[in-house]
């Protein structure tokens, strides 16, 4: 059960990975408010061709739950992208990279503040650890380049993006027993219906860009695995294993998106990315480790995990 959360965490992470990679490619090609709407448009067609019938099941559960349900969409689905993209718009994917890997950190603080959920020692060198290695990632190794960044008008979207996800991961916790079909449908007709003011403002300011091929292209990759896939994925691993063990798998994204980098946009592969994986995987392992010699927890669906 436990190797199942991380193969669908490790999922997740590489869906999410493509997704920095997709939204980079997207500058100049459609704008980020569209594209938000575009992703999860497709995604809602895509999952009403087989989900419907689970939904009509579960429709007495959807209604005694739906503000919550559509919080989830709105916060986790709609203002983290288009925040997300916003922010490439403005600044380096270096700065988005290191504030992305804040979200566990977000997410242990959130977990304790309101639940006063432990965090062990191990998981916070875990963190640490991990944290390191998406800086060196990147900081292409460079110390005078980290320490030289600034903050801009990009990060403070990004930082205000991983607020609103580290919120959403937290808030898992608290959702419906129900269908995953069901659930990712809605969240994702939730996520679609309040990006539109978002696209239509674009429109009004005369900032939209139409996509071209490249721009949907980007829309259909996007509505396929960060949205579906990952999404579904990341969903079942808190279910599993809990949100403050689920959200140090985040830190694997910025490592996946160097590599699809090398892959994709022919970068080049240095040493410190190596350096920097063996840190991530090294302190995941850890966390999990240090969670599992210590107490029991309780899991985001409530349930303790051992």
């Amino acid at each position: 059960m436990i190797l199942r959360a991380y193969l669908f965490l490790i999922i997740t992470s590489l869906s999410w990975g493509a997704n920095a990679v997709a939204g980079k490619m997207a500058v100049g090609h459609i704008s980020p408010m569209l594209l938000t709407s575009i992703r999860w448009g497709l995604a809602l067609a895509i999952l009403m061709t087989f989900a419907l019938p689970q939904v009509r099941r579960d429709i007495r559960t959807i209604r005694a739950n739906l503000p919550l349900l559509i919080a989830y969409g709105m916060c986790g689905f709609t203002f983290f992208n288009i925040l997300l993209y916003s922010a490439l718009e403005y600044t380096t994917a270096i700065n988005v990279a290191i504030e992305q890997a804040g979200m566990p950190m977000v997410i242990f603080l959130a977990n304790f503040i309101l639940f006063r959920i432990r965090v062990t020692p191990a998981q916070i060198i875990g963190f640490v650890l991990t944290l390191t290695g998406v800086a060196i990632t990147a900081s292409s190794g460079s110390l005078a380049r980290l320490i030289g960044l600034e903050l801009n008008r990009g990060d403070a979207l990004m930082l205000l993006a991983v607020l609103f996800y580290g919120g959403y991961t937290v808030a898992l916790r608290y959702k419906p027993v129900l269908h995953w079909q069901s659930m990712i449908t809605v969240m994702a007709a939730s996520a679609f219906l309040t990006s539109l003011p978002f696209a239509a403002f674009e429109m009004a300011r005369e900032t939209v860009i139409w996509p071209d091929t490249t721009g949907w292209l980007v829309g259909a990759f996007t509505a396929v695995f960060p949205s579906l896939v990952a999404q579904v994925m990341f969903i079942k691993g808190n279910e599993i294993i809990g949100s403050n063990r689920a959200g140090i798998f985040i830190n694997l994204v910025p490592i996946f998106g160097t590599l699809l980098s090398v892959m994709i946009l022919s970068e080049t592969m240095h040493l410190y990315h190596v350096a920097a994986l063996v840190l991530v995987l090294g302190g995941i392992w850890l966390s999990e480790r240090g969670k599992q010699q210590g107490a029991p927890v309780t899991s985001s669906t409530g349930d303790t995990v051992e």
